[in-house]
């Protein structure tokens, strides 16, 4: 099979086309035939490592997380998934040697998730990190369930910050299925259609727009809910727009490592701030997101496409180079790798 690998951290120069023997199911695994696989920042972060030349984790390696494809093979225990089976695929290189860049990837069956048929395969390859990172961003909130479904966010204001990005368009679909209403901050009028697109009722360019005065305009009450990619940049504004006991969900950190708070505000307001890093999200958490962002795709909520807000830019499987470049210097909307 082909296989894009790397065996020291580095620019896209330690990738290359390899061809590789198919690997055979485990125990409780699956093998996928993959159709597409998806480009996360995790996934050139991981391959460039702290510095350039270091040994990988694994001899040989094999890049990204997620994907979708057609199940061709069952190992012994395997219970719910069968060989033909259309399935999305989800952190599969997450302390694994092998990634989605390939064309057969073996994985545990709980990271294989059924895909309906009209659901598209780069749909299936969109989901994983994004969908997981907005799933826990928009779940954390005390006295929540920690589920998404309809209703369950019903006159909750939620603050997407970056409603253009993956994970922004992920936690609008998944808000607006959810009941909520969804404000979200973007940088240009090419962002804002895209997150119009998406659902969003509420979009302010931050570069020409006073975000504290159009969020109030919007709703006096504030933002229950705040979905977090820039605290460093933000976190000036937030006494401005949060309604008492808001949660504030970061799941990233552009534009510093650092951010100050004012903390008398926060005490008034009884705010509360979560950290998200979906790979170490608890296994209940995670399943429970799983479920959840599938039951949306079944009901035809998320979607991808421009015409959802997420516009797609594809690469063969040999330019997995050029496409860990795209994500990397900020191509909007997703990143996919044709692989067959």
């Amino acid at each position: 099979m082909k296989s894009i690998i790397y065996s020291k951290t580095g620019g896209t120069e330690v990738l290359s086309l390899a061809e590789r023997p198919t690997p055979e199911c485990g125990v409780g695994e699956v093998r996928v035939r993959m159709q597409v696989s998806g480009v996360n920042p995790t996934d050139w972060k991981s391959r460039r490592g702290s510095a350039s030349g270091e040994p990988t984790a694994f001899s040989i390696m094999v890049p990204n997380q997620d994907g979708s494809g057609i199940i061709d093979a069952v190992g012994i225990g395997v219970q719910g998934l069968r060989i033909g089976q259309r399935v999305w695929i989800w952190e599969a290189a997450y302390h694994r040697a092998e990634g989605s860049a390939q064309e057969f990837v073996v994985l545990p069956e709980r990271q294989a998730v059924p895909l309906p048929d009209h659901a598209s395969f780069d749909l299936g390859a969109s989901l994983g990190i994004p969908a997981l990172t907005a799933h826990r961003c928009l779940t954390v909130a005390q006295g929540r369930s920690g589920r998404l479904q309809p209703r369950a966010l019903d006159g909750v204001n939620v603050l997407v910050i970056g409603g253009a990005g993956a994970v922004g368009n992920a936690a609008i679909q998944l808000a607006k299925w959810s009941g909520a209403r969804v404000v979200t901050t973007v940088s240009s009028s090419l962002k804002a259609e895209l997150a119009r697109s998406a659902g969003a009722d509420c979009v302010i360019n931050y570069q020409t727009e006073d975000v504290p005065a159009a969020i109030r305009r919007f709703d006096e009450h504030g933002i229950d809910l705040l979905v977090e990619v820039a605290p460093a940049h933000n976190c000036d504004t937030y006494p401005a727009i949060l309604a008492p006991d808001a949660t504030v969900s970061i799941y990233a950190f552009g534009g510093g490592e650092y951010f100050n708070l004012p903390i008398q505000s926060h005490f008034d307001t009884n705010t509360r701030f979560q950290f998200v890093l979906v790979y170490t999200v608890n296994r209940e958490a995670k399943d429970a997101a799983v479920a959840d962002i599938s039951a949306a795709v079944a009901d035809r909520a998320f979607n991808v496409g421009k015409e959802h807000g997420l516009p797609l830019h594809r690469f063969p499987l040999e330019q997995t180079a050029d496409a860990h470049v795209a994500v990397e210097f900020g191509a909007v909307g997703k990143v996919l790798i044709d692989v067959l």
